[in-house]
């Protein structure tokens, strides 16, 4: 995997901006001994590079946990910058590696750092990781972070068809009807034409009318006779159950707090498992 683009605001000396230096290649190799002796010398663990990484970076990006240990503990920059604004954690779900996430968030990287582009849980849910995007949402990421390519997390996990990352965005409460140029999650299950993935969404009260920025419906982007659209049509022709109806209106009720609370609620547990879709 080739490294993102790095950080502009972790420095401000031109004096820093250098070619990759030996404390970057040790830490994107995994290098954990070398890093050890280098950062012992004296080594600057927060160099910018000419092409804006930053060692943390690096190894956050290709998931060097004992790396992103040694380095933290050093001293660097946790929420450091690259020039298109993500930072390492943001690469760390890149990669999936929870224990690099752990790592950052110990130290205290901002799960919601203020950026213009993809947002941790879009990494998360882009590399489809679910184990990632679930402790994102533990410490508060935000479910509705919108990014102006990707749209939501939502958006993002549906259009890499990344089912368990879905089902844990839906499961805290993420919005099933969040638009992106009015194209809902909906309208990407459609387009990779994934009937579990629409099935999913409708279950959790996705809109099969809803119309994009080009007026159509999810299920104009499936081809007549296909599996998706058999999908569509039988919901079209057979709304949900008062059941289910009930399920998604008590959600979206409780809201996105309410539903962490589910399963303390004094209920049987069978209405309990019906609520969290278990």
């Amino acid at each position: 995997t080739e490294p993102r683009t790095g950080v502009l605001s972790s420095v401000s000396s031109p004096g820093f901006w250098v070619e990759r230096t030996p404390v970057h290649e040790a830490a994107q190799r995994g290098e954990s001994r070398q890093l050890q002796q280098l950062i012992e010398n004296g080594a600057c663990v927060n160099q910018v590079t000419v092409d804006s990484i930053t060692p943390l970076h690096a190894a956050s990006l290709q998931g060097q946990a004992q790396c992103v240990q040694l380095l933290l503990a050093a001293g660097a920059r946790v929420d450091a910058r690259n020039i298109d604004g993500s930072t390492p954690l943001c690469d760390a779900c890149a990669s999936g590696s929870i224990q690099c996430v752990k790592l950052l968030l110990s130290y205290g990287a901002k799960v919601n750092p203020p950026l213009y582009t993809a947002s941790p849980l879009h990494e998360a849910c882009m590399s489809g990781s679910s184990e990632c995007v679930r402790l994102l949402i533990e410490v508060g990421a935000n479910l509705e972070a919108h990014d102006c390519h990707f749209g939501t997390p939502l958006h993002v996990a549906c259009a890499r068809e990344h089912l368990d990352c879905v089902k844990v965005l839906l499961n805290a409460g993420a919005n099933v009807n969040a638009a992106k140029l009015h194209e809902t999650a909906l309208h990407h299950a459609a387009k990779v034409k994934n009937v579990d993935l629409i099935e999913m969404l409708i279950e959790f009260g996705g809109n099969i009318y809803a119309r994009d920025n080009r007026g159509k419906k999810p299920s104009d982007y499936t081809w007549s006779s296909s599996a998706p659209a058999k999908c569509f049509e039988y919901y079209e022709k057979t709304p949900l159950s008062l059941s289910q109806l009930c399920r998604v209106s008590l959600r979206k009720a409780a809201g996105v707090r309410g539903l962490e609370k589910i399963a303390k609620l004094n209920i049987p547990p069978r209405l309990i498992d019906y609520l969290s879709y278990n």
